[in-house]
């Protein structure tokens, strides 16, 4: 099976997937797809843009993506996303919080695909990116059958290739966004019927997946997994990806390559102002299930925004002394912790 450079990314993550956060990601994984936060048209043309979509240029391959619908706004955003060096240029279907609602966009849009099509269309003339769309399987009392299958035949038409669909429908009345992650149900067998009915689009899988080897087992009858809170919250998965997903060979990163480039990365971006915390909140999870994971936290977050850089220095001394400690006890699993650290 050939693999594409969308065989497995990481989510867009509102107050999660920030510059930061993906620069730390990219320690980990070298060829996983990353997304942006949603940028919403409007600030993209009106707003501090290099605080919006400023990037590291190591954080490629990665995409932008945009929240609207109004296709001459989403037109000139996407023109100044794809200066900024974006990969591609991906538009909100799919998020159904209550911002986006009264906005009517995001998942507001499954109802509407005619328009969907008018606005990535009038992208596709303002950028020479890819276009690519994010939505649901549909909305409330949908028919997802219908919903989806109009969605992306709309969009095709007007030259998108490249569909990420979290396997669920959204409820826009009755749930709250967090319960939209998780209360209606997975379909992965709809969007498989997706690929299999139109082989000549990409298709990529996203809705509940929680590990690198779930989402291996879905490659082949869809081109793509894309995961989300799993990624963010244990981001040690990400150390298998190049590996398992894409074949690379060698040795996965060790947990003390990843604190001194960050450190470094810390005291570089210090310097534009940025405070150390709000970098560290993002690494939060790199010890999680790891003895000393609950220290590790706590180092990183107990003094807020008076947090200095030498805090991760001695959280990954504090880590790496609890795993030796656990290692005297002559776990097999524990020494190859001590290495990996």
């Amino acid at each position: 099976m050939m693999l594409n450079d969308h065989a497995f990314s990481v989510a867009p993550m509102m107050d999660w997937t920030d510059r930061h956060c993906r620069y730390f990601h990219r320690r980990m994984t070298a060829r996983a797809r990353l997304y942006t936060e949603m940028v919403v048209a409007d600030a993209a043309i009106h707003g501090d843009r290099n605080m919006l979509m400023g990037s590291d240029p190591s954080e490629g391959p990665v995409a932008l993506q945009l929240g609207g619908a109004e296709p001459g706004k989403l037109a000139e955003a996407a023109r100044i996303g794809e200066g900024f060096g974006y990969d591609e240029i991906n538009l909100n279907v799919g998020c159904p919080s209550d911002r986006v609602q009264s906005g009517t966009f995001g998942a507001c849009l499954m109802r509407t695909p005619e328009l969907v099509a008018e606005c990535v269309a009038a992208m596709a003339r303002a950028a020479s990116v890819p276009i690519t769309v994010k939505c649901r399987i549909g909305v409330d009392d949908q028919d997802p059958e219908e919903s989806l299958f109009s969605l992306v035949d709309n969009c095709a038409a007007a030259g998108v290739e490249t569909f990420i669909v979290h396997a669920r429908k959204a409820w826009l009345q009755g749930l709250s966004p967090k319960q939209n992650r998780d209360v209606p149900p997975l379909d992965y067998g709809l969007v498989k019927r997706l690929k299999e009915e139109r082989p000549r689009l990409r298709v990529i899988l996203n809705g509940g997946l929680k590990t690198v080897e779930e989402a291996k087992s879905h490659l082949g009858a869809v081109d793509g997994a894309m995961l989300g809170r799993a990624a963010y919250q244990t981001p040690r998965l990400l150390l298998d990806v190049d590996r398992e997903i894409f074949g690379d060979e060698g040795p996965a990163r060790r947990i003390e390559e990843i604190v001194v480039e960050m450190e470094a990365y810390i005291r570089r971006v210090s310097s534009d102002g940025v405070r150390p915390h709000h970098v560290l909140r993002h690494m939060q999870g790199l010890a999680h299930g790891l003895p000393g994971a609950r220290a590790w936290r706590r180092m990183l977050t107990e003094k807020g925004a008076a947090t200095d850089v030498g805090a991760l220095a001695r959280a990954h001394a504090s880590l790496r002394a609890a795993i030796e400690a656990a290692s005297s006890t002559a776990a097999a699993l524990d020494e190859r912790l001590v290495a990996a650290c």
